[in-house]
Order: structure tokens, then C-alpha cells, then sequence
């Protein structure tokens, strides 16, 4: 059994589970694509949460939302100001996120990150 995400006009309407036989079965076939519960940012990831050297699928899990370019899947985006970035297909701010240790959240008034309380 695989995922399969289920495209309309470029956007992920619904995501299933299924065998490859039943998806090729159906009359719209080629509107689902594969996707890996276990990529993200191109990156294949174990069931301990580490990078694995498995085949990273489309470069991001698909969900609900989720944009298909044909190359991949990326989320919505969460900032007008944030950049995807074409390798990973994630989503980037303009101002890396702060190194310190302490939690942040961006503003996008300021284009920065702000000290939660």
C-alpha cells in the first residue's frame, strides 16, 4: 500500500491510501501522484526520525492544500514575504530563524522574528 494524492487544477483535494493497482484501475489515473509519508525537503526519513538513503518522493508529503508543480509538493504559503525554496520545496523566511535557543514567531509587519512571551 502507498499514499496517493489526488490533484485538481494543480492543488491536493484529498490524500488516500492504496495499492498502485487500484489508482492505475481508475479513469482518472493520472490525476493522482504518489507521495511519501516519510519525505520532506527532498529528503527520505526513517521511523526514528532520521535521514535514511531511502528514495525521497516528490520532494514533501502531500496534504490537503498542498500545491503539485509537477516536480513536487510544497504547503501553502504561511507569510507573503516567505520564499520557497526549489530544492526543498520549503517554505523559507526572509530573516533566518534566531540560533539562541529561545522560541520565536515571525512577524511579517516587520519582516522578523519576535520573542514569545
Amino acid at each position: 500500500m502507498a499514499h496517493f494524492a489526488h490533484i485538481i487544477k494543480g492543488l491536493v483535494d484529498q490524500v488516500i491510501v492504496a495499492e498502485s493497482d487500484y489508482i492505475q484501475s481508475l479513469p482518472n489515473a493520472s490525476e493522482w501522484i504518489q507521495t511519501s509519508f516519510n519525505t520532506r525537503g527532498g529528503i527520505h526519513y526513517g521511523q526514528d526520525g532520521n535521514p535514511d538513503g531511502g528514495t525521497a518522493l516528490n520532494k514533501n508529503y502531500a496534504g490537503i492544500g498542498y500545491s503539485w508543480d509537477g516536480v513536487g509538493f510544497y504547503a501553502p504559503k504561511p507569510f507573503p514575504s516567505w520564499i520557497l525554496d526549489e530544492s526543498t520545496y520549503l517554505w523559507n523566511p526572509p530573516v533566518a530563524y534566531p540560533s539562541d535557543g529561545k522560541m520565536y514567531d515571525w512577524n511579517e509587519d516587520i519582516l522578523n522574528w519576535n520573542a514569545s512571551s
